[in-house]
């Protein structure tokens, strides 16, 4: 007998999937690179503008270096003969005239006789200082003197001075013998002060001036208009000496009440300084006057040489006549100008991608001096932050008029200075 037989059917096995293509996977990588480029790409050129600091801010001076009061010059009347020379204190020279040969200048060389003593012996206003007592030898010489027709104040022996009372014979009527007994009581003797005398012009650089004597009646003691008004701008800063010149009188022992030889003190602001004549000399004259300008005062200084005359009232008349006109024009000349005004631009201040703004003068600035004097402006800027307010103080303006001090004022901005945003800076950029 057969055994049944038992038949098992088999499903058929699906293929298995194709695997996938590698180049697919490849080209997708390769776009995500790309866009992975591209982006950075992108980050770089915008962020590239701001790795790099902005530039510093240029300023550009907009302002001249000078400028010119304006208005007409004034014209010196100058005298036709002789030397003249015209100053004015702490703003400069008006000029000079005839030239800068030396000649002798009389009395007017007691200007450094009495300078000398007071830089030996300073006096404070209104001090008498130490005493000197004349010699008999000094008394005795007293009667050639008076025969030779020199300046004098009476002296006798035993008769005693302050320094003050024998400057004041030497600067008012002109006392050659106290110039004398003046030297020899300083320095010993009048030709060891003699020595003083031209050492101290050597210091003030008065280069063409020589002296032989106190007094001034040796011919052979010479000098310039303009060495003389170094003097006299150096002797009138000091006290006593300008006290005194300007004194129309004084007491002195023995002499009595004398008077000043300067009939100009007190007229046209004059306040001294001396008289000078000689046959050789002529006319000769140092002056100082003081005019107000601007609620301060200035002082006028000048020296007139060589004034002619047949003697001493003439000569002395002249270059009397010969200093007014000086004096008045010089007043008359002097002003207070202003020179920069308030908003006056100074400068410009150009920042990185076209920002800007300007530089202005904050205050009027004057100065005193007279039409046609140049003036010097000095400007001072600092570095320019990337941030600037708008009227902010930034900087000062200095006017220099002639030999005059300074004067300053402050600089101010114009609108506001800011950097430019990033995204100004991106935008520069593309």
């Amino acid at each position: 007998m057969l055994d049944s037989a038992t038949t098992q059917v088999l499903e058929p096995v699906p293929p298995p999937p194709p695997p996938k293509r590698p180049r697919s996977r490849a080209r997708w990588l390769l776009v995500s690179g790309l866009l992975i480029l591209l982006l950075a790409g992108a980050a770089l050129f915008a962020v590239e503008p701001l790795r790099h600091p902005l530039p510093a801010a240029a300023v550009t001076r907009t302002l001249p270096v000078t400028a010119t009061i304006p208005g007409k010059a004034p014209v010196v009347p100058w005298p036709k003969t002789g030397q003249a020379a015209l100053s004015v204190e702490g703003v400069g020279s008006l000029g000079t005239s005839g030239g800068r040969k030396a000649v002798p200048i009389a009395s007017v060389t007691k200007v450094m006789t009495a300078y000398v003593i007071l830089k030996e012996h300073p006096l404070d206003r209104g001090e008498q200082g130490p005493k000197l007592t004349v010699s008999a030898a000094q008394a005795a010489a007293y009667p050639a003197e008076q025969a030779r027709g020199e300046s004098l104040v009476p002296v006798v022996a035993g008769a005693v001075f302050t320094e003050r009372q024998a400057l004041q014979a030497v600067l008012l009527p002109s006392a050659n013998n106290m110039a004398r007994i003046l030297a020899a009581w300083d320095a010993g003797s009048v030709e060891a002060f003699v020595e003083k005398m031209n050492a101290t012009a050597e210091e003030l650089g008065m280069k063409d001036t020589h002296y032989t004597d106190p007094s001034g009646l040796d011919p052979d003691t010479v000098s310039t208009a303009v060495d003389q008004v170094i003097l006299a701008r150096e002797a009138m800063k000091l006290p006593a000496f300008a006290e005194i010149v300007a004194q129309k009188k004084a007491t002195l022992p023995v002499a009595g009440v004398v008077k000043n030889y300067n009939s100009l003190v007190g007229r046209d602001g004059v306040v001294g300084i001396k008289t000078g004549s000689t046959d050789e000399a002529g006319g000769c004259l140092v002056f100082a006057a003081v005019v107000k300008v601007g609620g301060r005062k200035i002082t006028i200084v000048g020296a007139v040489l060589g004034q002619p005359g047949a003697n001493t009232p003439v000569q002395l008349d002249r270059v009397f006549k010969a200093t007014r006109p000086l004096v008045r024009t010089a007043a008359a000349a002097i002003g207070v100008h202003p020179i920069v005004r308030t908003g006056d631009q100074v400068a410009t201040v150009q920042g990185p991608l076209d920002t800007s703004t300007t530089i202005h003068a904050g205050k009027d600035l004057h100065v005193v001096g007279w039409p046609g004097m140049r003036v010097r402006l000095d400007v001072e800027i600092p570095a320019v932050p990337e941030r600037l307010p708008a009227e902010a103080e930034h900087g000062q303006v200095t006017a220099v008029a002639g030999d005059g001090a300074p004067v300053a004022g402050t600089l101010r901005t114009g609108v506001r200075l800011e950097p430019p945003s990033n995204w100004e800076r991106i935008r520069q950029h593309r």
